[in-house]
């Protein structure tokens, strides 16, 4: 029996274990886990060698559980980051491998406190996230938005896919700057951009995560042809909304102890 099962592969570890099993790539994992990172801050957040780092990710991106994105800051740099929804099914495949009655655990605690969310013009990314922190969360969570250089107005495209795709109006908004935020206290700071990722590590606030987005409005061409790359960066922030809500409760859980 147990060569049967040797022979058809039931006894092979998913492949979510194959990956985390071994401790560089479950701590590059548990990293990117907290925020997006550059090859070069991986290898000094784990003390290890940059080419060692740089071979374990390239693992980790085959497994498909890690992506990687071109800096729109310095186009010489990638951002490494976890392809969440992938994570989830794979930790769900594991955990269904080894007993059907598993589940993955939920938050057993509403998430609060307050997020700020920065990119440069907030004329889409930051005022996209802001908006869907607040509407996933029920507005339970203070939420505000700002840019380091803030455009005159929300761009049309960012208002468009916010009311048709999730329901929410941004009609009413409008961008703020970085200058109105610097002294209000925030429990979490969240960049959305390699450029004020590298602007707020400078003259503050010290972010706290990065997610690190392409900016859809860095665009010239207003026309029907770039509404999509609206649409993608707003679906990708969704993505990441829904798996901060349960790292946002556990923080809440921890206040509250």
């Amino acid at each position: 029996m147990y060569r049967l099962r040797v022979a058809t592969g039931r006894l092979k570890p998913p492949l979510l274990m194959q990956m985390a099993s071994h401790p560089l790539r479950w701590a590059l994992l548990t990293e990117l886990g907290a925020s997006d990172r550059r090859v070069r801050e991986l290898a000094a957040s784990v003390d290890e060698r940059q080419n060692l780092v740089s071979y374990h990710l390239r693992l980790l991106r085959v497994a498909g559980l890690v992506n990687s994105r071109r800096s729109s800051s310095d186009g010489r740099d990638s951002y490494y980051h976890l392809n969440l929804a992938r994570c989830a099914a794979a930790f769900g495949e594991a955990a269904g491998t080894l007993h059907p009655a598993l589940v993955s655990p939920t938050a057993k605690t509403a998430a609060r406190g307050s997020v700020l969310f920065l990119c440069t013009g907030n004329s889409a990314r930051s005022p996209m996230a802001a908006a869907l922190l607040r509407h996933r969360s029920h507005a339970r969570i203070k939420v505000a938005s700002a840019g380091s250089h803030p455009k005159a107005h929300i761009h049309q495209f960012a208002v468009r896919v916010m009311r048709d795709d999730y329901g929410i109006d941004l009609g009413k908004g409008r961008p703020h700057p970085l200058t109105e935020m610097i002294n209000r206290p925030f429990d979490h700071v969240i960049t959305l951009c390699d450029k004020v990722y590298e602007y707020v590590r400078e003259k503050g606030p010290s972010p706290t995560m990065h997610w690190s987005l392409p900016d859809p409005a860095a665009s010239d061409n207003s026309g029907e042809a770039h509404y999509p790359q609206f649409r993608a960066v707003a679906n990708e922030i969704d993505t990441r909304i829904r798996y901060l809500l349960p790292v946002l409760a556990h923080y809440t859980n921890a206040y509250a102890e």
